[in-house]
């Protein structure tokens, strides 16, 4: 890639290229980080092809940090689904567990780009459509990008630019990120249909059909491929194929319910009666990871960073990207980021892309082997599965649920890089809980155990952090700092002692936040 000196003009503080889910979300992060994203997105109009059909896993919490999951969740006709997912030919119930670690919402993919192009807009994001970048240039300052619209050619420069253009990115061959992986052979279809007459529910679950019999629930293997359906409700079936093809589909092309029925003649070797599509969408399975995320002021998210092979992780990976990266580059650009916050953004997003990476290949070598040693696998897997702990672990591994960011002084408290767990708060002015203090995107210090030394410590940060103070019933810590991105940067042991608790709290804040203001404004301490 070639450098140049664009001087200090800036159009932007962000250039994020691609309105797709993550592009959306990390606009709407940096606007309430107090940041000016610019969106260009190359297609004229918002996708229609139904390319995911819902959220799962981590983000859903993150939403609730945000207070959006309600909205999310009214933009979903179809009622929030059981906790089970398929997992590489296998079923993963986690219908029995009293709080499953792994949720879904029912969304298309096209109207949650409505929901988070709705809200960006709100948030004030610039987001132009027909605009395709064809060219990018950066130096110490700032990036350039080469943009050919509607109307012409142009030029417009930012302090950073972040590419969301997809499995393809142009950003990422521009700047020159080596992509390796593998791609599968297996195309992929997803469909949800109404119940035709004709076919009979069973009390088992399994269906009738005339002129084909019974087919069991769950996955169906032949020679040609593997069929699988389950139901959202009595009325609408969720039909599922994969076969080996040749053929290189464009993932902008939607599929018909014509394509589907050919699809499940050639797996089952008879057809099946369909009723009216709700939802029709095909994809392929790609194992790719960028050997990097960042390249100097350009970086990446979503699946310009990574490519998964197996359904219902991407969405919940690359807006999760999003999340992280938006504090951080919106602290470089504020001026107050210390030295290497942005590195760690490719440090805990490529550890999380490559912990996704691990249980979606080995989904491959579940679904993909067709002699009796692969089935052998996939019982004695199924038989794991009968017992919580394997069973809750492996739901927490697909949520990302999991994950724990390597940080200072994690050694000292087991909570120190994890997801902050959304307790219930008890303050002077009501209830709230942990996730509804995360609403504002900023990061807070709680304190749980009306620790006034800690409060008067994290001071000097006050005009960067908010601090509130609440009890909760079985306190995991004295006092925790709580992200942004609702990761815990540091904890403080139970009655742990006011020397050794403030001086881990001022390094944790110095590393996180940035040098102190020395201040003689008083204390703010927000109780709720």
């Amino acid at each position: 890639m070639s450098l140049s000196t664009t001087g200090s003009r800036v159009d932007a503080d962000v250039i994020i290229v691609g309105a797709g889910p993550t592009g959306l979300m990390l606009a709407g992060e940096l606007r309430l980080a107090g940041v000016r994203p610019l969106v260009l997105e190359r297609r004229p109009q918002p996708g229609e092809a139904s390319k995911a059909n819902g959220l799962s896993g981590q983000i859903l919490e993150l939403l609730r940090c945000r207070g959006l999951l309600e909205r999310f969740r009214a933009a979903s006709t179809d009622p929030d689904p059981a906790p089970g997912f398929p997992f590489g030919g296998v079923d993963l119930d986690l219908t029995h567990l009293a709080d499953p670690p792994l949720h879904a919402l029912q969304i298309p993919q096209p109207r949650l780009e409505r929901v988070l192009d709705e809200r960006a807009h709100e948030l004030g994001a610039d987001i132009r459509r027909g605009h395709e970048v064809v060219g990018l240039t950066q130096d110490d300052a700032t990036v350039t990008a080469d943009v050919h619209g509607p109307d012409g050619s142009y030029q417009v420069s930012a302090r950073y630019l972040v590419g969301c253009d997809g499995g393809r990115s142009r950003i990422r061959d521009m700047v020159g990120i080596p992509f390796p992986g593998t791609t599968y052979p297996e195309v992929n279809r997803l469909a949800q249909v109404t119940m035709p007459d004709s076919v009979t529910r069973l009390d088992n679950g399994d269906l009738d059909v005339p002129g084909m019999g019974r087919i069991r629930a769950g996955f169906t293997r032949t020679d040609r491929g593997v069929f699988a359906f389950g139901s959202l409700t009595p009325e609408v079936l969720m039909l599922f194929t994969t076969e080996d093809e040749s053929i290189e589909y464009d993932d902008d092309e939607p599929m018909t319910l014509t394509e589907l029925q050919g699809s499940i003649r050639r797996v089952l070797g008879a057809d099946l009666p369909l009723g009216e599509p709700r939802r029709l969408s095909r994809f392929t399975f790609t194992a790719r990871h960028a050997e990097r995320y960042r390249d100097g002021r350009i970086l990446l998210a979503g699946d310009a960073a990574h490519l998964f092979p197996a359904t219902g992780v991407a969405l919940n990976a690359g807006m999760l990207d999003a999340v992280n990266l938006a504090w951080k580059v919106a602290a470089a650009i504020h001026g107050w980021a210390p030295a290497g916050l942005l590195d760690t953004y490719h440090d805990e997003r490529h550890l999380a892309g490559a912990r996704t990476l691990l249980h979606t290949q080995a989904q491959v070598a579940l679904r993909r082997g067709q002699d009796p040693a692969a089935e052998a696998l996939r019982e004695v897997f199924r038989e794991l599965l009968v017992d919580e702990q394997p069973l809750r672990r492996l739901g927490s591994l697909v949520a990302g649920a999991d994950i724990r960011y390597p940080m200072p002084g994690a050694d000292r408290h087991a909570l120190i890089g994890t997801f902050a767990p959304d307790f219930t708060l008890h303050t002077d002015q009501g209830t709230t809980s942990a996730a509804a203090l995360l609403h504002t995107a900023r990061p807070i210090l709680l304190d749980l155990a009306d620790r006034l030394d800690l409060r008067e410590t994290a001071r000097d940060w006050q005009h960067r952090i908010d601090i509130h103070t609440a009890e909760t019933d079985h306190r995991p810590a004295d006092a925790l700092l709580i992200r942004p991105d609702g990761h815990i940067a540091w904890a403080a042991t139970v009655d742990e002692s006011a020397d050794t608790a403030a001086s881990a709290l001022r390094e944790a804040l110095s590393s996180w936040f940035g040098a102190p203001l020395r201040t003689t404004v008083p204390l703010i301490d927000r109780p709720s």
